[in-house]
């Protein structure tokens, strides 16, 4: 599903207040490298179970004469955690599993992105490198399974959704 899609008829509000669930939170990706908007992004949505955003601190130490230690905050790395159901046909799954992103290397697996809030539409936009971990796990009788990690590049920019 494109974005486009995914917000045909949503309106964020960006004075929303309230509880906010996971599903409120929109990840999508440009995976053809040539999409021209977010809008043409592909939505992680069908059969996926998680999509956890995760920032951790980069820090660097240093020891002072008379002050003693120190830890300097450097930087911050953003990185997703997405798993789901294995469903054939989806576009976002059957991208994300696609045998060039899974054996890629490089700038092969560098794609666009956008993180962002539907209630509010406020959030992230950038790069992120991917990492397919697992691409049919299961055990017999089960769904079969997947997951990967998509690592921003850099500093991702303060994205506002709107309607193209």
């Amino acid at each position: 599903m494109k974005l486009s899609e995914l917000m045909a008829g949503v309106t964020p509000d960006e004075e929303f207040a309230g509880i906010v669930t996971a599903g409120d939170m929109v990840l999508a990706v440009d995976f053809s490298g040539v999409a021209e908007s977010p809008a043409e992004y592909i939505v992680a949505d069908e059969g996926v179970t998680e999509q956890t955003g995760a920032l951790e601190a980069v820090t660097a130490e240093s020891t002072y004469l008379r002050s003693g230690s120190t830890t300097t905050k450097t930087g911050t790395k953003r990185t997703f955690t997405v798993t789901g159901d294995r469903f054939a046909g989806d576009a976002f799954q059957d991208a994300l599993l696609d045998h060039s992103l899974k054996y890629g290397t490089g700038q092969a697996v560098v794609k666009p992105y956008v993180y962002f809030n539907m209630l509010t539409g406020k959030g992230e936009q950038g790069l992120l490198s991917i990492t397919v971990e697992d691409d049919s796990s299961g055990a017999a009788g089960e769904n079969a399974g997947w997951s990967a990690t998509l690592t921003a590049r850099g500093t991702p920019t303060e994205y506002t959704y709107a309607a193209s």
